[in-house]
């Protein structure tokens, strides 16, 4: 709950001066407040989902053998990525060259852990197989 008020401090602070200095009761505010409970419950379960998937993703690829770089994009992939991974982002992220970012990424395909995107443009972009 405090990190949703926290997402939303500019708004808790206006309600509740309005709440303290409007004199029309609370109403406003239990809307409100009753609001951010579903807000931050929805958040939560959010990251409750994110954490199960990343779970299940490494229980079932434990086995392999993995690099450091492809541990660190997939746990990447898995947590906060945005946007569409292409090699040029692979290697810049890891610090590697776009050769090396190519093998990484041709590696987990062949062991089923990522695929090719199936939308087109203008470069290639993969993706995680969940």
């Amino acid at each position: 709950m405090s990190a949703q008020i926290l997402k939303q401090r500019n708004d808790y602070y206006k309600i509740l001066e309005r709440t303290q200095k409007g004199g029309k009761g609370i109403t406003n505010w239990l809307v409100w407040f009753l609001q951010t409970i579903e807000q931050s419950f929805v958040a939560a379960q959010e990251t409750t989902y994110k954490i199960i998937s990343k779970l299940s993703f490494w229980q079932v690829h434990r086995q392999r053998a993995l690099n450091d770089r492809q541990v660190k994009m997939l746990n990447i992939l898995l947590t906060d990525f945005y946007g569409k991974l292409t090699t040029k982002k692979w290697a810049t992220i890891t610090k590697c060259s776009i050769d090396t970012a190519l093998r990484d990424i041709n590696d987990l395909i062949r062991k089923g852990m990522m695929q090719k995107s199936v939308e087109s443009g203008r470069s290639t972009s993969y993706e995680l197989v969940l």
